[in-house]
């Protein structure tokens, strides 16, 4: 394999699927609701110690990951994980459970209604074997928020209204809280009806890529809002985490502020809590151009990475315009931002990039093999021509 074919596994890695990385292997837990109360959340804290390296990630689908798991600690690891209601104890049920809920959901509100209903409807559906990456947004607020995030089927609100929509699809289906979660699996039945999990694996929009949208499906597509920002919000106070990385000591300490709610924005949301204590890797500031940066684990934590990048991305930052969009990736894969950036620099080799403008990782570059030494001396390099 060249190092401008990184190595696509088609799946993610999972609690009970863990993936092999760098620094051990990678456990991801989808913490129902996208919530930890206080006492879970410091026993994922005291857990990521004990069987990992203490690191804990917080991906794009608001699923937390422990890193460096050792391999004979991971029996242990689900077993303790299972105990305090984490894991399914069915693999088959846990990979079902893929469902993305507005972090700012108040119990008994219509997100929260139709979660649960998902949730069960799901766990009930032994025969639905959909992709492992196949997932489920449920975005019934005053209006959407989840619109940029990775999902297949989305429940969205605007106001009033509520509709389900396939993802990439222009239309929509109008619904009510009772009807969403069943025209929900009604939706991902007719995904596999219509061959969208070839040999087990598809998404949504590449389904939609061939063919149209349900008939059913007429009505307008909500209009999105804009993403939050970290501060204080009615539900509590939204802290993001540099590069989408914590430590799991600095995570308890967070969790002694109140539960967490995880989010997709590599954000933290505490519940009920409106202030915040400075600590290393929290970002609490709106302005704070590490914001506008995306980087991946890179070199040595993942095993594709050809260089390192966080440190590069953070002497980086803050040279960056306001607006402007900067992803670090330590391969073409692109995987902590795959959609394309202002300014994108792919790892070619150690402690050197393409620079590639207004593309994803695995773009054309438009300056290539430039060196890590050379982007800090000349920080310009990034907004030349832009």
């Amino acid at each position: 394999m060249s190092a401008a074919e990184p190595k696509v596994y088609g799946w993610c890695p999972g609690a009970l699927r863990p993936m092999m990385s760098g620094d051990g292997l990678v456990v991801r837990i989808r913490a129902p609701l996208g919530r930890l109360s206080s006492e879970e959340a410091r026993a994922v804290a005291g857990l990521s110690e004990r069987f990992g390296n203490g690191i804990l990630d917080l991906s794009a689908r608001a699923n937390l990951q422990m890193r460096g798991v050792r391999p004979e600690a991971h029996p242990d690891l689900i077993a303790a994980l299972q105990d305090i209601g984490l894991v399914e104890q069915d693999a088959s049920a846990e990979a079902r459970r893929n469902i993305l809920l507005t972090p700012f959901w108040q119990a008994g509100d219509r997100s929260h209604h139709i979660a649960l209903d998902l949730t069960a409807r799901l766990a009930a559906a032994e025969d639905l074997a959909l992709p492992g990456k196949f997932g489920f947004a449920v975005d019934a607020g005053a209006a959407p928020l989840l619109q940029d995030t990775a999902a297949d089927i989305r429940i969205e609100g605007e106001g009033e209204c509520l509709t389900l929509r396939a993802d990439g699809a222009d239309v929509a289906l109008e619904v009510t809280p009772e009807s969403a979660a069943s025209e929900a699996l009604a939706l991902a039945r007719w995904f596999l009806a219509h061959g969208g999990a070839s040999e087990g694996r598809g998404r949504m929009q590449a389904l939609l890529t061939r063919r149209a949208a349900p008939e059913a499906h007429d009505a307008g597509v909500a209009k999105g809002a804009p993403r939050p920002l970290p501060g204080e919000t009615p539900t509590g106070s939204l802290v993001a985490l540099e590069f989408g990385q914590i430590s799991a000591e600095t995570f308890a300490t967070l969790a002694d502020l109140g539960p967490l709610r995880l989010t997709p924005w590599r954000m933290l949301l505490i519940e009920d809590a409106r202030v915040t204590v400075p600590l290393p890797g929290l970002i609490h500031s709106a302005t704070d151009p590490r914001l506008q940066v995306s980087a991946c684990t890179g070199a040595p934590g993942c095993l594709q990475a050809l260089s390192a990048t966080r440190a590069l991305a953070r002497d980086l930052a803050r040279h960056l315009p306001a607006g402007l969009s900067l992803h670090v990736s330590g391969c073409a894969k692109g995987c902590a931002h795959p959609k394309p950036a202002d300014v994108t620099l792919t790892a070619t080799g150690s402690e050197t990039f393409d620079l590639i403008r207004r593309g994803r990782a695995d773009a054309a570059p438009a300056r290539p093999h430039l060196s890590a030494a050379a982007l800090r001396a000349t920080p310009d390099l990034l907004t030349k021509d832009i």
